[in-house]
């Protein structure tokens, strides 16, 4: 079966000599990530970063920049030692951006069929960190999605649209296969960049009795949570996310990594680049609960036996 995992990008000799170290006092870590983006994210990096030794307004200085086209070229000028970047559309502008300064992805989707790397093992090229592979994580979901609410005999997979990920496709061609495992009717529910438009196409959805929604994670989608849990919320459509941040947000359940440890640990790899050294990483794995929304969707409750709720039933 296949698995869904966090990846730990194995680091590259950057050169990066211990003689240069000792000179070089004040460090300068570039964060390119969309602004709209939970701020736990960047405070998880910020307490790693506290407890590798980099200090604000001591030895460190943190210059963050959203992803808007010309962001990471602008960032770059400011004689930045090492980018951590957010998402794949992020990495990616890094990428294009430059070819010498080492880039931490924290995380990006499946970072080799996104071309963001040759391989897991030998990266090859300025680009290292955390990948999310979700190549089967999607079957799972849906399952526990159907178990959540037992009534549901259509699904839209929700995506992005127009995102650059070539790791999509992919996890639409999953999804839909997860779909007709279970026996549902499948479909795709492409998002743009008019949020105002959304609510009719979650009204479409919402027409076919039994209809559910799962969401690929996207930095575009991740900013907009807050939106989507309250559209979710109005026309009745339980939803799985991968992330806990949807939860949150009002979501119905999330299954999959945390990304506010993905940043804490995207600390480390900062550390093992400025001084030359190769990090290692393990996988991170964790199920979430609404309980927020279960009112909205019904009389039906969920069946807990299944799912481990954290904070959520608390």
């Amino acid at each position: 079966m296949k698995r869904s995992i966090l990846v730990a990008v194995g680091l590259l000799a950057l050169g990066v000599t211990a003689e240069a170290q000792q000179t070089k006092k004040i460090f300068r870590i570039g964060v390119l990530q969309n602004s709209t983006l939970p701020p736990s994210f960047l405070d998880a990096l910020k307490r790693g970063l506290r407890e590798q030794g980099y200090l604000e307004e001591q030895n460190t200085v943190i210059v963050r920049r959203g992803t808007s086209k010309g962001d990471a070229a602008e960032m770059l000028r400011q004689e930045i030692d090492v980018i951590v970047a957010t998402g794949t559309g992020a990495v990616l502008d890094a990428k294009n951006a430059t070819n010498t300064v080492p880039i931490v992805m924290s995380p990006a989707a499946d970072a080799i069929a996104s071309g963001l790397v040759e391989s897991l093992a030998r990266p090859g090229g300025n680009i290292t960190g955390l990948t999310m592979i979700t190549t089967d994580l999607t079957g799972k979901r849906l399952e526990l999605l159907k178990e959540t609410v037992p009534r549901i005999t259509h699904v839209a997979a929700v995506y992005p649209f127009g995102a650059t990920s070539t790791a999509i496709p992919t996890w639409i061609k999953d999804t839909e296969a997860g779909a007709k495992a279970l026996g549902l009717k499948f479909q795709t529910l492409g998002l743009d960049d008019n949020p105002a438009a959304w609510d009719g196409r979650f009204k479409s959805v919402a027409r076919e009795r039994g209809s559910a929604l799962i969401v690929i994670e996207n930095a575009r989608l991740i900013a907009e949570r807050k939106r989507l849990a309250e559209l979710a919320a109005r026309h009745r459509l339980p939803t799985n996310f991968s992330i806990k941040e949807h939860v949150e947000a009002g979501g119905l359940i999330s299954y999959g990594p945390d990304l506010v440890d993905v940043h804490y640990r995207a600390a480390t790899y900062v550390d093992k680049i400025l001084k030359g050294r190769t990090p290692a990483g393990r996988s991170i794995l964790r199920l979430y609960l609404g309980i927020s929304l279960v009112g909205v969707l019904g009389p039906e409750t969920p069946t807990l036996h299944a799912f481990n709720p954290g904070p959520w039933m608390n």
